[in-house]
């Protein structure tokens, strides 16, 4: 199935960011040299997405300034011989089409995907939350869009396993696996936030879907419905803890940075006496 549109809701208001996102929005924090939400829409190209429809609110401009070309940038890049830069910043405006619609009130999950249904039409689509980012070799939506191939272009929800006593924070899903690697199952009901005793699964969903242009609880019900336990490593950069972890792993993995972030990381224990 090919998936040409991506739904990446970023109309919150970021409020444990607070004081840094009384200015910016939280998906423009920094992970080392490049906003979250680089990382979102990253993982959305490489899994063959052509448009990104971003759901936003007030004081979020920024998001879409920095999808988009910057020319007095670029004169300035130019004129002082910055060619790296140059062809750093000219690459981020040319990304990915970029759509945005304005989330007037926060009413949800479910209400974000509708504001961009004028803009989906009759498409299947992605979605994919602006403040998760999943480090792996495979992008997750990419997995999720061969599950659908595999399984007559269903929807797909990607699931992760959770602590069983942590079932509370998420949507679990209940269901039967399809296949011998037991990565994949047909859903049979999604849960929300149940308590540990009366949870279907340990099976998580941390925010990556494909869908069909359906509303998504009908869905469920009148036509196949998957669940993926996607492979990667996933952040809820939403939150202080998901952002130092992404930080510190993405420092790690990056060539540029890994031997520094060693570095500092072994100066820091010696010098506060952690072992």
């Amino acid at each position: 199935m090919k998936i040409r549109k991506a739904v990446i809701p970023v109309a919150g208001k970021g409020t444990r960011f607070l004081p840094a996102t009384k200015q910016i929005p939280k998906e423009m924090i920094p992970i080392i040299n490049l906003p979250m939400i680089h990382y979102v829409v990253e993982e959305a190209i490489l899994s063959g997405i052509e448009q990104v429809v971003f759901i936003t609110s007030s004081g979020k401009q920024a998001i879409e300034d920095y999808f988009d070309r910057n020319f007095d940038l670029e004169d300035f890049l130019v004129k002082n011989g910055k060619i790296k830069e140059l062809e750093l910043v000219r690459k981020i405006g040319n990304m990915v089409e970029v759509t945005a619609v304005r989330q007037k009130e926060q009413l949800g999950l479910g209400h974000a995907v509708l504001c961009a249904k004028d803009i989906i039409g009759n498409e299947p689509f992605a979605v994919i939350l602006g403040d998760e980012i999943v480090l792996g070799k495979n992008p997750v939506i990419k997995q999720l869009i061969d599950v659908s191939t595999q399984n007559k272009d269903a929807s797909v929800i990607g699931v992760m396993e959770v602590d069983p006593q942590e079932t509370y924070k998420y949507g679990v899903v209940k269901g039967q696996f399809t296949d011998a690697t037991k990565r994949t199952m047909k859903m049979e009901a999604m849960v929300e936030k149940p308590k540990p005793e009366v949870a279907p699964s340990n099976l998580a969903t941390p925010g990556r879907y494909v869908f069909k242009p359906e509303i998504i609880n009908m869905l469920a019900k009148e036509q196949d419905v998957f669940a993926h336990v996607f492979e990667g490593n996933r952040y809820d950069t939403g939150n202080i803890e998901g952002y130092l972890n992404a930080t510190l792993e993405i420092a790690l993995l990056n060539d540029a940075t890994s031997e520094t972030m060693r570095n500092i990381i072994k100066d820091k224990m010696t010098k506060f006496n952690i072992k």
